[in-house]
């Protein structure tokens, strides 16, 4: 009695998944050799794994590079599915602006699936690439971020110790000089006071009179005296 039919569905097992996708890839690309040396043909086989790991294999006379652009001139020439999606093409298309185009718009998708937009269409293991790719994005972005705020950091604490060694080559800190009394001249007692000697007056634009001085004295104030007698 013959097996039954089996039926194909995912292993939930991962490590049990990972050896079969090891086992069956071998196999995969053992086959492909084999058609390829023994018929004389180009082939070409791309597998991702679930990590989004590439394995490919090309036909030892040939390329992928060259397989795949031999793919693209054949699929071109098959139909007009690719003027249908680029009819301002038509008429005047060719190869490389297609091809061109055709990146760009692969690009454009692979942004907005970055951006959380168009995720409809995307199927698990899409997504789980998908996720992959922003976390190491993010591990990237937080290194570089990291990296960076170091930098600023050590730019600082050498500026600090500059100006820390310029203070104490001068003979005080920054605290000393703010802290220290102005310093007058012996003749500033008999101008207007401006408030910046110690011992003027509270009155802006007043002038002190020497110690001792009465206003009897003549009934003169003193600085006129003091002017005849400079005279």
């Amino acid at each position: 009695m013959g097996r039954g039919k089996v039926q194909l569905r995912r292993i939930e097992n991962e490590v049990s998944r990972q050896v079969t996708f090891s086992k069956r890839r071998s196999g995969l690309f053992k086959k492909a050799h084999e058609i390829a040396v023994l018929c004389d043909v180009d082939v070409a086989l791309i597998v991702f794994s679930g990590k989004g790991k590439l394995y490919d294999y090309a036909s030892s006379h040939t390329s992928m590079e060259r397989i795949l652009e031999k793919y693209d001139r054949h699929v071109l020439s098959q139909g007009n599915n690719v003027t249908e999606e680029f009819p301002e093409l038509e008429g005047s298309m060719s190869y490389d602006h297609i091809k061109l185009r055709g990146r760009i718009e692969a690009l454009k998708k692979s942004q907005r699936n970055l951006m959380g937009q168009e995720l409809d269409s995307l199927a698990l293991r899409d997504i789980q690439q998908l996720e992959n790719q922003i976390d190491t994005s993010l591990k990237n972005i937080r290194s570089r971020k990291e990296k960076l705020l170091m930098e600023k950091n050590t730019i600082l604490e050498k500026k600090i110790t500059e100006v820390e060694t310029l203070h104490t080559s001068i003979g005080a800190s920054p605290t000393e000089a703010a802290a220290a009394p102005p310093v007058c001249n012996a003749d500033d007692a008999f101008v207007p006071n401006l408030n910046i000697c110690y011992g003027d007056s509270d009155e802006p634009g007043t002038m002190t009179a020497p110690l001792g001085w009465t206003s009897s004295n003549n009934g003169l104030p003193w600085w006129m005296l003091q002017s005849s007698s400079n005279g």
